[in-house]
């Protein structure tokens, strides 16, 4: 990683992460493994954490198709132990951690009259707190120009399609835990930290919403009326772990089509 008082990079040399190593959690499937691609095009080397390892090495064989290393690591992001774990395999094995991106997490569709104590932790317990873990073992060991992406839900600005207390409650805190961080590190350690807010994209969880509830939701509530396809996040994810946005922290960026500012 250029130390930050070097001579900037400028035009699309910042959007390279070449040389960098990135961890991203809950990169089994879905998002995290779109996020993890798009930061091995871009020239990181990625740590790959997930509960669910025999998918990991197949998201690693996709990745090391970029020519960067890729190294797969079971992680139960509510277990301290196993985030300190992550980072001293990172470490040990790929020589660094730059950029971390938080996005293992869980949903669920309850009533609140109906959602249980343990339902209700367990959602918080991942979405929350365990990217707390994830970034409090991370940032032991970033050197000062590495980011933290939380990835949030644009559901901590808006409101949801459907009942979820759990997750929505989760999510707005991760959008006060960034802010937080951001202060704690970002001037005394030299860390970034932001967030994104992904509107509804395809994924596990929005497969499970009924179809044409949630289309005819999403043809009133954003701008582009529709849903957002996995690619459109890259974007997002790749310019905040760079040096395109060496003065951007404390921020949650909404990826939504437009639905938190309608």
């Amino acid at each position: 990683m250029a130390a930050q008082d070097e001579t900037p990079r400028t035009g699309v040399e910042q959007f390279s992460l070449t040389g960098r190593v990135a961890v991203v959690t809950g990169a089994s499937s879905g998002l995290g493994a779109g996020f993890a691609r798009a930061l091995a095009a871009a020239g990181a080397d990625v740590v790959l954490a997930a509960r669910r390892v025999d998918r990991l090495h197949d998201i690693a064989r996709e990745v090391e198709k970029y020519g960067v290393r890729a190294l797969p690591v079971r992680c139960d992001v509510v277990s301290p132990d196993d985030c300190a774990a992550v980072v001293d395999r990172a470490v040990a094995e790929l020589g660094a951690v730059d950029v971390l991106v938080n996005n293992a997490g869980v949903g669920t569709a309850v009533p609140a009259l109906r959602e249980t104590p343990e339902e209700f932790r367990s959602v918080v317990d991942v979405n929350l707190m365990g990217a707390y873990w994830m970034a409090q073992s991370c940032a032991r060991v970033m050197r000062p120009g590495s980011s933290i992406i939380n990835v949030a839900s644009a559901l901590a600005l808006v409101k949801p399609f459907a009942p979820q207390a759990a997750y929505v409650a989760s999510k707005a805190g991760l959008v006060g835990l960034t802010r937080d961080l951001a202060q704690q590190w970002s001037g005394r350690k030299g860390i970034r930290v932001n967030a994104i807010a992904p509107g509804y994209f395809a994924t596990d969880m929005t497969e499970a919403a009924p179809r044409a509830a949630l289309t005819e939701f999403l043809e009133h509530s954003t701008p582009l009326k529709r849903m957002g396809k996995p690619h459109e996040l890259d974007g997002a994810v790749v310019f905040l772990a760079g040096d395109a946005s060496t003065y951007v922290t404390g921020i949650t960026l909404p990826v939504d089509g437009g639905m938190s500012g309608h």
